[in-house]
C-alpha cells in the first residue's frame, strides 16, 4: 500500500511538473519552425538537405540544452531543493569565493535576473499570438482580428492575477499532458507519411548543414535557440517538484513529443513547401484543427502564466535580498507561500506585452524580438554554475574547463547568432534588461551608501543607552512594550532617538528586532530566533529573525511563536507599541555617485512599500518617524 502511495504521489508531482515547468519549451512548436522557413524567416530553400538539417540541428540543441546541461548538471547545484538563478547567486553569495570574484559572480547573476524580465515580456506575446494565429488557417476571413483576439485572452490573463491561481493551477498539469499527447500524434501522423525524416535524428544532418552552408548555418541558429525558450524554467521551478519528477516528465514525454513534433512539421513543410507560414496547425485533419487551436491557446495561457508567476517569485527573492525596493506582495493563497501576486510587476509586464502585441502584431515578426535575451540568460546561468562548480564542489580545473568549453561554445553560439536580429527587434528584450539592470545596479549603489550614512547617524547601541543613563533629569519610562526595528544590529535605531529626542521618554520594556535575510530559500522557525538580553539591566533587550528569501515576514507573528524564548518575550504582540524609523533623502553635491542615478534612487525610496506594511505591523499601533539622510 506504501508503494502504491509512492507511486500516486511521483505521478503527481511529474503531472504538475509537467503543467508549470514545461509551458514555454512545450509551446515552442506554434513557433519555431515558422521562424526559419516561414515567409519572414530565413528564407531558406526547402530541400531534404536544408529541413533535415534544421529539424537535426533542433533536436539536439533541446538534447544538449535541457536534457544534458540543465538536468544533467546545473540542476544538482540547489540551495535547499530551490533552483533558478537566484539560487546559485545565494550558492555564490554563501561560498569562500574572493570578495572581488564574488561581486563579479552577483554581478553576472544581476544581469542574469534582468535578461529574465526582458524574456518575461515576450513569452506572453509571442506564445499566445501564436496559437490565435491559428484562426486564419480555418477562417481567413478572421485575420483583422487576431491582434484584438489576443489582447483580450492576455487583458483577462493578467487581469485574473490578483484573485491568484491556485484554481488554474490545478488544471495544468492535465491540459498540459493532453497538449504534449496531442502535439506527439499530430507529428508522429506525418512522420508515418515520411519516415525517412527520421534521418534528423543523427547529428550527421547538423554537422553536414554546417560544412555546407555556415553562414546560413550560423545565422538559423539565432531561429533555432526558440525550440529552447524555457529550458531555465526548468532550474528555476525545481523547488516546487525536484529533479527527478522533472526529468521523469522530460523523458518519457516531453522530448519524445517535441522530437514527433518538430519532425512531423519538416516531414509536411518537404511535402508542401507552402505549408511553412503555418506548418504546426497544419499538421492536424481540417476536423481537429479548431481544437487544436483551442488547445495551443490553453497551453499558451499556461505557458505565460509560469513566466508571470516566476516574474512574481523572482521580484520577490530580489526584494528580500535588498536588489530592488519593497513593494507590494499580496499573498494569493493560505497554504502555498511560493503563489504571491505583486500588483506594479503585474501592471508595468502587462503593459510591455500589450505594446508588444500591437507594435509587431504576428508571432513570425514577434520571434526576431526572441531569443537573445534568452541566450544571455543560459550563457549566465553556464557561467555561474561552473564558479559554484569549482568555489563550492572543489571540482577539479580539467572539469570546469570541459563544462566551459561544452557548454559556453553551445552559448556563445546562441548568444552571437543571435545578434543579426538586433535591430530587427531583438533590441527591446535588451533595453527592459538594461532598464532593470540600471534599476537594480541604482539601489544597491544608493543602499550602500545610505546605510553606511545611517549607521554614522545610529552609533553602537552601549553608547546610547550611557547616554540615556546619563541623562538629568532621568527619561521617564512609560508601562508596556515597545518593538523598535533595527536596521543595523548593535545600533541604536534613529527611531529610538527620535523617541528620547522628541518625545523624552522610553517604555519599561523595549525589544530592537533586527531583520536578517538569509542566502538560504527557507529558514525553519525553530531556527528563526536569536535573542540577547544585552546585560544592561535598562529593560532593553534584542531580537534577531532570520528569513529565508523564498519566506513570507510577519513580525508580529514571529514575536508570537518566540514568546518561549525568554521572559522578556512573553508579551502579546497585539498589544506592543511598534517604532520604524523612515529615510528622507536629501541629494547632495558629494561626488559617491552620478546625480541622475540618486535622483534615481530618491525615486524608488520614495514609492517603496513603507517598513510598516512590509513586515506586517499592526496600523494602529505602529508609529512612523522620518530621519533626514544625505546622499
Amino acid at each position: 500500500m506504501l508503494m502504491i502511495s509512492s507511486k500516486k504521489g511521483r505521478a503527481a508531482l511529474v503531472l504538475g511538473a509537467l503543467g508549470v515547468v514545461f509551458g514555454d519549451i512545450g509551446t515552442s512548436p506554434l513557433y519555431a519552425l515558422q521562424a526559419v522557413f516561414g515567409p519572414l524567416g530565413q528564407h531558406l530553400a526547402i530541400n531534404e538537405a536544408n529541413v533535415y538539417g534544421i529539424l537535426s540541428l533542433i533536436i539536439w540543441s533541446v538534447f544538449l540544452v535541457v536534457a544534458v546541461k540543465y538536468i544533467g548538471f546545473v540542476m544538482r547545484a540547489d540551495n535547499q531543493g530551490e533552483g533558478g538563478i537566484m539560487a546559485l547567486v545565494a550558492l555564490i553569495k554563501s561560498s569562500k569565493l574572493g570578495s572581488r570574484y564574488k561581486g563579479v559572480s552577483i554581478l553576472l547573476g544581476i544581469i542574469g535576473v534582468a535578461l529574465f524580465y526582458g524574456d518575461s515580456a515576450i513569452t506572453p506575446a509571442i506564445s499566445v499570438l501564436s496559437a490565435v494565429e491559428g484562426l486564419k488557417v480555418v477562417a481567413p476571413d478572421l485575420n483583422p482580428f487576431i491582434v484584438p483576439l489576443t489582447l483580450l485572452i492576455l487583458t483577462t490573463l493578467f487581469w485574473v492575477q490578483k484573485y491568484g491561481t491556485a484554481f488554474i493551477g490545478r488544471l495544468f498539469g492535465p491540459v498540459m499532458l493532453v497538449w504534449f499527447t496531442a502535439i506527439a500524434l499530430g507529428g508522429g501522423w506525418r512522420v508515418w507519411q515520411n519516415p525517412d525524416i527520421l534521418q534528423a535524428l543523427s547529428p550527421a544532418p547538423a554537422i553536414q548543414f554546417f560544412a555546407a552552408q555556415p553562414l546560413v548555418a550560423f545565422i538559423a541558429m539565432g531561429a533555432v535557440v526558440l525550440a529552447v525558450t524555457g529550458a531555465e524554467a526548468l532550474y528555476a521551478d525545481m523547488g516546487h517538484f525536484g529533479r527527478k519528477p522533472i526529468a521523469r516528465a522530460w523523458f518519457l514525454l516531453v522530448f519524445p513529443a517535441l522530437i514527433l513534433c518538430y519532425a512531423g512539421q519538416g516531414a509536411l513543410i518537404l511535402n508542401n513547401p507552402t505549408s511553412a507560414s503555418s506548418s504546426f496547425i497544419l499538421l492536424f485533419p481540417d476536423g481537429l484543427r479548431v481544437t487544436m487551436i483551442i488547445l495551443a491557446t490553453l497551453a499558451t495561457l499556461i505557458a505565460s502564466q509560469s513566466v508571470i508567476s516566476g516574474a512574481f517569485s523572482l521580484t520577490r527573492q530580489a526584494i528580500q535580498l535588498n536588489f530592488l525596493p519593497k513593494m507590494l506582495v499580496h499573498h494569493t493563497s493560505t497554504r502555498e507561500i511560493g503563489q504571491v501576486y505583486l500588483p506594479f510587476v503585474n501592471l508595468a509586464l502587462y503593459t510591455m506585452v500589450a505594446i508588444l502585441v500591437v507594435m509587431f502584431g504576428s508571432s513570425a515578426k514577434l520571434a526576431n524580438a526572441y531569443g537573445l535575451a534568452v541566450s544571455g540568460t543560459l550563457a549566465v546561468d553556464t557561467i555561474l554554475f561552473i564558479v559554484v562548480a569549482r568555489a563550492l564542489w572543489q571540482k577539479s580545473r580539467l572539469y570546469v574547463l570541459l563544462m566551459l568549453l561544452v557548454f559556453s561554445s553551445i552559448d556563445i553560439l546562441f548568444l552571437t547568432s543571435n545578434l543579426s536580429k538586433l535591430f530587427r527587434g531583438a533590441w527591446i528584450p535588451i533595453v527592459i534588461a538594461f532598464v532593470v539592470f540600471v534599476l537594480i545596479n541604482s539601489w544597491q549603489r544608493g543602499q550602500r551608501i545610505v546605510s553606511r550614512e545611517r549607521r554614522q547617524l545610529e552609533g553602537p547601541l552601549k553608547t546610547f543607552i550611557d547616554t540615556v543613563r546619563a541623562k538629568k533629569p532621568p527619561i521617564t519610562r512609560a508601562p508596556g512594550y515597545a518593538v523598535y526595528i533595527s536596521h543595523h544590529p548593535g545600533f541604536a535605531p534613529l527611531a529610538l532617538h527620535a523617541t528620547v529626542e522628541e518625545l523624552h521618554e522610553l517604555h519599561e520594556k523595549i525589544v530592537i528586532v533586527s531583520v536578517n535575510i538569509t542566502n538560504e530559500s527557507h529558514v525553519p522557525e525553530k531556527n528563526r530566533a536569536v535573542f540577547d538580553k544585552l546585560e544592561y539591566n535598562d529593560g532593553i533587550s534584542h531580537l534577531t529573525l532570520s528569513y529565508g528569501f523564498h519566506d513570507s515576514i510577519n513580525i508580529p507573528r514571529t514575536l508570537r511563536l518566540v514568546r518561549h524564548l525568554d521572559p522578556e518575550l512573553s508579551f502579546d504582540p497585539d498589544d506592543a507599541s511598534y517604532f520604524v524609523s523612515l529615510s528622507k533623502i536629501a541629494i547632495t553635491n558629494r561626488r559617491n555617485m552620478y546625480t541622475w542615478r540618486k535622483h534615481l534612487y530618491a525615486l524608488m525610496a520614495r514609492n517603496a512599500l513603507s517598513p510598516s506594511d512590509y513586515y506586517k505591523l499592526p496600523t494602529d499601533r505602529t508609529i512612523e518617524m522620518r530621519s533626514l539622510i544625505e546622499l
